[in-house]
């Protein structure tokens, strides 16, 4: 459980047990179990185990490999964040947006800092993909508005103003657009942050 500390720690003693180290790290641990109802809904534990998730899970993984990726003087990260940084549902994952917004904005700071050492840090920001963790948000929601999935799938597209391309993307379409962040050909790419949401984001 990378959302522990001692989770993080156990991971980061294999990986340099077993590998010495990574040269690729994507930080790709998110989602949110926090219930619906707006803020007021929300407790301390709601906020630390969705902070825990989806912030420190990649700050404690980045401490734990990144000194491998300095003294080669290479690397690349990649931090999953979410469009919910610039169109929080403050409904049901108000929480898990705020996290996601702290991510970028970690990630934005690392990359200053480790650009310079040979490592390079990038962000993506997926909108509605089709996820396991996504379905299952699906299924509370339906269950909570005594509802089908279906049209809670669809409730969640309403709430983020629609899918231009129509439907929710795919784990397989976001995949590839971190392998090509990762890849020598996008060697000049660093500091930034890549949106892949079928249009969502109404703004430039």
């Amino acid at each position: 459980d990378i959302s522990t500390r001692e989770g993080v720690d156990k991971v980061t003693r294999e990986v340099l047990d077993r590998l010495g180290g990574v040269d690729i790290l994507v930080n790709n641990v998110g989602g949110s179990s926090a219930p619906s109802g707006g803020v007021l809904a929300l407790s301390d534990a709601d906020w630390q185990d969705t902070i825990n998730a989806n912030l420190f899970a990649a700050v404690r993984l980045d401490r734990g490999l990144l000194p491998g990726m300095l003294r080669q003087g290479s690397g690349v990260i990649i931090h999953i964040s979410s469009i919910q940084r610039r169109l929080p549902l403050f409904e049901a994952t108000l929480a898990y947006a705020a996290a996601k917004a702290a991510l970028t904005t970690y990630s934005k700071g690392l990359s200053k800092e480790v650009g310079p050492k040979g490592v390079r840090v990038n962000t993506v920001a997926p909108g509605y993909i089709e996820t396991t963790a996504a379905h299952r948000l699906v299924v509370r929601l339906a269950e909570e508005a005594g509802t089908d999935e279906d049209t809670a799938r669809q409730g969640l597209m309403d709430s983020l103003g629609g899918i231009p391309i129509g439907r929710p993307g795919r784990p397989e379409e976001v995949a590839e657009l971190v392998a090509f962040l990762v890849s020598d050909r996008a060697a000049s790419i660093h500091g930034s942050e890549y949106v892949i949401d079928g249009g969502t984001v109404p703004a430039v």
